[in-house]
């Protein structure tokens, strides 16, 4: 456990944009519950054994030799005199959780080789020290990526896991004590080089920021387990990954410079709850450097403009590091947000413990439809770098299944795939389905999502490495029909014979009548009107701003059909919204909520809704802060201490970057986002007998899915044997822009249901 107070070399200096928000030590319920939580953490194996942390340290220490060798034998090869050739070096360097010292047992090391300049990616490092690796008996699973976005190695030595980049610099020699965290490092370097480095430097900023190593170290291995249970950990599915959750840790560090653990995690729900997306996260100012390389800046770069939740790297050049994150993924993660923070708060009142904090979501359990992506190859080979290009493309599925139903239809991606194992060469990905909550049913209107999945497939089926046998699949199944294999040791879970903390947020929300607790509900306090006229107005301002986003526009016509999904013929059920969440009694709790308001505001919490009146009033930030409300503090010390942390959390969101502007172009815009990296990898195919299109489009006659309303409510139609059915195209005609002045006035896209064979309500999920 850290010391309380300062403990790294910026001691006495302020860390971040801001003055701190409290600067209050640890009560004796602080040190007692961090106790607790290090003791949670070790049980639970999140620590490495002392034989595998000293396996890892010979590994990297092997590994640098061997990149020593291999400069100096390609430059002799290169005909560099002997002089030249001694003096040749090659250095190996850490990043990510390892570098951090956050790393589980099993875990990847990213290591950074960095090279002098006639040291080449193409042809020395993965072909030269690729065949050096490939020689060696250690070496295993030896991988090279050179065409990825950050060109890539992947091998295991010894057992150890290894991702290694490349950075070829200016140099002619490598010093031993080269220091990488000197922008002039970035001079006369490729795109490559510098994106490469940007591992390293970033974590090396990260632990030069925060006023405590220790604390963050434990606070972070916290959030990145309770994240992992959450199913919000992946930067590929559109949530955050391990960088993006270091700097939320970090900035959470440097605003309660003096907190153990279990106080930074509470303030992290605390203050992520209340955070006004897209206000951006950042530990430093940003630089604009001498180098003239773009770092992120909404009001110079139109791109920029559209992320949602801009978390910001902290070394030259900054960019965004979450770009990934679309509507629906920022909804669920805040919406985790609040509940983290009510059991923080439950803690305190004795009311739970660590084990509630991190109860696995059931994901599941959550809705009672989801689309299944199935994909296969003919050999492990090619299903790894399938499955590699299809996972890189999944989050646009989800962007445009939002889009292209004006956000009717929300998407939760699940951070993961699942084999079967009866199935060699095959895994499955699947995506909850939901309505929006609090629109109108309007009887025989449909959105039609048949040309969306054709349209992705399509997409993902001009891969250019594309090979017979790689295929992919798009089914919609019900929850009652979900494969066994995704469940732990292929066996359907029985309904549970105790609530646990959602069930019981779900049964709170709805006996009290607002749904602030659930994922797509409405804001605890607004429904009651808690909201002042001046905080409803900044609201409000907050929402047009991102309405006007262009990336996530909501149709809004005067009536709009509820979000189901239909086909010719088959069974009809509900489609609910996220939260169907199994009660004590084991029956299904449907909840409430308007969705709209977490979408474009982030969770709102009450305190800072009833506190608008105050807003401006705090000097700063608090720099006498009461302390973290514990043992000794009374209840009314509590709430004063809560309401002035509450005035200091608004207080450090503003800033330059607050004001988004509208863009005229959205539509282009948005495809321009979706498809920057695809562009470089598509090749044109024709519609063939034979080839990658071909594959895109089933066998099957089965129907598509077609998202309707009828008057009885909303309904899924299924094949009369009720199982998976397969989306397959429908006529085939192009989508058409939609100009920003008609969004409000054009419904969403309708087909009239004329199918009234086999309706039957579903009695259960």
């Amino acid at each position: 456990m850290g010391s309380p107070g300062l403990g790294n070399q910026n001691s006495g200096q302020r860390l971040g944009i801001t003055e701190p928000i409290s600067l209050g030590g640890p009560t004796d319920y602080d040190v007692i519950k961090t106790r607790e939580l290090e003791k949670y953490l070790q049980d639970v194996g999140l620590y490495e054994s002392q034989v595998e942390a000293v396996r890892r340290e010979e590994v990297l220490g092997r590994l640098d030799q061997i990149v020593k060798n291999w400069v100096k034998a390609i430059s002799r090869a290169k005909g560099l005199n002997e002089q030249l050739v001694q003096e040749a070096n090659a250095k190996i360097f850490t990043f990510g959780s390892y570098r951090l010292g956050v790393h589980g047992p099993g875990a990847d090391i990213d290591t950074l080789c960095v090279g002098p300049r006639h040291a080449t990616r193409e042809e020395d490092f993965f072909g030269e020290l690729h065949k050096m690796l490939s020689e060696m008996p250690e070496v295993s699973e030896l991988h090279p990526v050179p065409d990825a976005h950050v060109p890539v190695m992947g091998f295991k030595f010894k057992g150890v896991s290894i991702d290694l980049l490349y950075a070829r610099l200016s140099l002619w020699v490598i010093p031993e004590d080269l220091d990488i965290s000197q922008d002039s490092i970035l001079q006369n370097t490729d795109e490559q080089t510098v994106r490469s480095l940007n591992g390293c430097r970033v974590t090396d900023q990260i632990l030069r920021l925060v006023p405590n190593i220790q604390n963050f170290r434990t606070t972070l291995r916290c959030m990145r387990f309770w994240a992992k249970r959450r199913g919000v950990y992946s930067n590929v599915s559109g949530f955050l990954g391990g960088i993006n959750w270091a700097l939320l840790v970090a900035r959470i560090c440097q605003l309660y410079p003096n907190a153990l653990p279990n106080m930074l995690v509470s303030r992290f729900f605390r203050v992520y709850t209340q955070w006004r997306w897209p206000n951006p996260v950042m530990l430093c100012p940003i630089e604009e450097g001498s180098l003239g390389l773009q770092v992120w800046d909404p009001r110079k770069y139109p791109k920029d403009r559209f992320h949602l939740m801009p978390i910001i790297t902290p070394a030259y050049p900054s960019m965004n590091s979450s770009y990934n994150v679309s509507a629906s993924t920022l909804r669920i993660m805040t919406d985790e947000f609040q509940r983290g923070g009510e059991i923080c708060e439950a803690m305190e009142a004795n009311k739970a413990d660590w084990d509630t904090l991190f109860e696995a979501y059931a994901f599941f359990d959550a809705y009672k439809n989801y689309l299944q992506i199935d994909i296969s190859a003919e050999n492990d080979d090619d299903l790894r770098k399938w499955k590699g290009w299809v996972e890189s493309r999944l989050r646009q599925l989800t962007l445009k299944i939002e889009r292209h139903t004006y956000n009717m239809l929300q998407c939760h991606p699940h951070p993961g795939d699942f084999q079967d194992k009866s199935r060699p060469f095959h895994c499955s990905y699947f995506m909850g389905l939901q309505r929006k909550q609090g629109v109108p049913v309007n009887e025989s209107e449909q959105f039609d999502i048949r040309l969306t999945v054709e349209e992705f497939k399509r997409t993902v089926n001009m891969y250019t490495l594309w090979k017979i046998g790689m295929e992919i699949r798009v089914s919609h199944v019900k929850r009652r029909n979900m494969p066994t294999f995704v469940f732990p040791g292929g066996v359907r879970p029985s309904h549970p014979s105790k609530a646990t903390w959602d069930s019981r947020r779900v049964s709170d929300a709805k006996v009290s009548g607002h749904a602030g607790s659930d994922k797509s509900g409405e804001v605890k306090g607004v429904a009651d009107g808690q909201v002042d006229g001046k905080k409803r107005k900044r609201v409000d301002d907050n929402e047009d701003a991102q309405s006007k986003n262009g990336k996530y526009v909501t149709a809004a016509p005067s009536s709009i059909p509820e979000v189901q999904v239909g086909s010719p013929a088959g069974t009809m059920i509900s489609c609910s919204a996220r939260g169907d969440h199994l009660d004590a009694t084991g029956s299904v709790e449907p909840t409430k909520g308007n969705a709209e308001s977490n979408v474009t505001n982030g969770s709102k919490n009450p305190s800072t809704e009833q506190l608008s009146s105050h807003n401006g009033e705090v000097d700063g930030s608090l720099r006498c802060t009461p302390p973290h409300k514990g043992l000794h503090v009374t209840a009314d010390a509590a709430a004063s201490s809560e309401e002035a942390e509450n005035l200091a959390i608004e207080k450090i969101m503003s800033g330059p970057y607050v004001s988004h502007q509208a863009h005229q172009a959205l539509q282009e815009l948005e495809e321009l986002e979706d498809d920057l990296e695809f562009r470089n990898q598509v090749v044109s195919v024709g519609s063939t007998n034979n080839g990658p299109l071909q594959s895109s489009v089933s066998d099957s006659a089965g129907a598509a899915p077609v998202v309707s309303s009828n008057g009885a409510g909303s309904s899924i139609s299924l094949p009369a044997s009720g199982g998976i059915e397969e989306l397959e195209p429908a006529e085939l005609t192009a989508m058409t822009s939609i100009p920003v002045a008609s969004v409000v006035q054009r419904k969403p896209l309708i087909r009239l249901n004329l199918t009234s064979l086999g309706k039957v309500s579903e009695k259960s999920g």
